[in-house]
């Protein structure tokens, strides 16, 4: 492209000189572009990262189920009616349900061998008011009874009902620490 020429009344051809206005617009622009460019991958590196961080968590509480397990096998073979601080367990439901005001300085760890980076502790409350056993005469407790091993039939003549039999509910709780700070709890009510 050339510059633009001018005859002035002279005769004498002058060359208009160009200001550079649409360089300075285009630098500007340019500016602008490479700062929405830049705002665009900050905003897709943090949606990355709120991905992974969601999957840590989901990591987390899929592996309490391994804390809930081994919290079950261990109360198939326990005496429940004292506290046992040493196994995770307690006779009574305690002051709250909230698992963050649970003593887990006391809680039982649970070996895992996947890799994963997490630590699982688990505690357990039977769902009484207070320790000691089940019939006993101020205790309250979440319970169902028994029905394993009585007979549904009808009653002989003269002979007594058998008392029932009741088996109190326990709340297992699972905390789970994992990589980049996840902290997850489960809880699950059991017989």
């Amino acid at each position: 492209m050339t510059p633009r020429t001018l005859v002035n009344r002279t005769g004498r051809i002058h060359r208009r000189r160009e200001s550079g206005v649409v360089m300075w617009v285009a630098l500007i622009v340019l500016i602008v572009m490479t700062l929405a460019g830049l705002a665009m991958l900050r905003q897709m590196g943090g949606g990355v990262s709120v991905a992974g961080n969601i999957a840590f968590k989901e990591n987390a509480t899929s592996v309490a189920d391994s804390g809930t397990e081994v919290a079950r096998l261990w109360l198939a073979t326990a005496l429940t009616e004292a506290d046992n601080a040493a196994a995770g367990y307690y006779a009574s439901w305690g002051p709250s349900v909230d698992p963050t005001t649970f003593p887990w300085g006391t809680g039982v760890p649970v070996a895992l061998d996947v890799g994963t980076g997490n630590n699982v502790l688990y505690l357990i409350h039977r769902l009484c008011e207070i320790v000691g056993p089940i019939d006993a005469p101020a205790q309250r407790c979440s319970d169902v009874q028994d029905d394993r091993g009585s007979s549904r039939g009808g009653l002989a003549y003269g002979v007594a009902p058998p008392l029932p039999q009741f088996r109190p509910f326990y709340r297992v709780t699972v905390q789970v620490r994992g990589p980049r700070n996840t902290l997850s709890f489960t809880q699950v009510v059991m017989q």
